[in-house]
């Protein structure tokens, strides 16, 4: 049986679940549970990328894979990225963000697999974006109510036929719960608020994005062996905090296109 014991502000640590491949059952369980809680943690997986290639067959069952153009393939897997900082003389760089937000259907889920920790430091933080909206002030509620967000693509190399922009409610239903989330991204990400001028934009956003990572409103998730997070695009925010890292932080990610059962 698959029990969720909540985190906080955001997220639950899920047990009775191996990753792999999953049934039915154990999908509509995930699905619920990722739109009920944002982020679900699995301790102690033995999932490598190895032959039976669990990792990716755990994704799969949740929905066809996607894969951003621009970021780094891990070898032998193209539906993977591979995240780490080996080899790099300064830190990589994380602002809170969304993965893929640029796209018309973001991914609905990404996933992160451990595969070596670092002595220090490394730890990722999600924010609870259901909650970043119920306590949104109401000045800033009526401000953003019925308004889109321009989200734009940065730092990528893509093709010519890749989609590099797409508009999307500030204030998004969650497709699965119904809930609504105050949706957002990186602030470079965030081109302009539909009915605004640039500065008014800017100011906007960078309220939304201070109200949405306040310390109390975010879980730091510090990574041990055999871990594997997913979350749910649809209800957290996320990054990767580098700062004070001793070691190296090597971490291989997947991501899945759409809700399952949703159009």
């Amino acid at each position: 049986m698959i029990t969720a014991q909540p985190l906080d502000p955001v997220g639950a640590e899920i047990s009775g679940l191996a990753v792999g491949p999953l049934t039915p059952e154990q999908v509509g369980t995930l699905r619920d549970l990722l739109a009920e809680h944002g982020v679900l943690v699995l301790r102690a997986q033995d999932a490598d990328d190895g032959a039976d290639h669990a990792f990716t067959a755990f994704l799969r069952s949740l929905g066809e894979l996607a894969f951003t153009t621009g970021e780094t393939p891990l070898p032998g897997h193209p539906d993977l990225n591979l995240i780490s900082n080996v080899g790099r003389t300064t830190p990589p760089r994380s602002n809170f963000h969304i993965d893929t937000g640029y796209v018309a259907r973001p991914p609905a889920y990404t996933a992160l697999r451990a595969v070596e920790i670092p002595a220090q430091g490394g730890q990722t933080l999600f924010s609870n974006q259901y909650r970043a909206h119920d306590t949104l002030p109401a000045d800033l509620r009526d401000r953003v109510a019925g308004r889109t967000i321009r989200h734009v693509v940065t730092g990528l190399d893509l093709g010519p036929d890749d989609e590099a922009a797409a508009d999307h409610p500030v204030l998004r239903p969650h497709p699965v719960s119904g809930r609504v989330a105050l949706y957002l991204d990186a602030p470079k990400r965030c081109a302009a608020v539909s009915g605004m001028d640039d500065d008014e934009s800017a100011a906007t956003i960078g309220a939304l994005l201070a109200h949405s990572t306040r310390a109390d409103n975010v879980y730091r998730h510090t990574w041990r062996p055999g871990d594997v997070v997913v979350w749910d695009n649809g209800a957290v925010l996320h990054q990767a905090d580098h700062s004070g890292v001793v070691g190296d932080r090597v971490m291989h990610r997947g991501m899945v296109a759409a809700y399952p059962g949703v159009a």
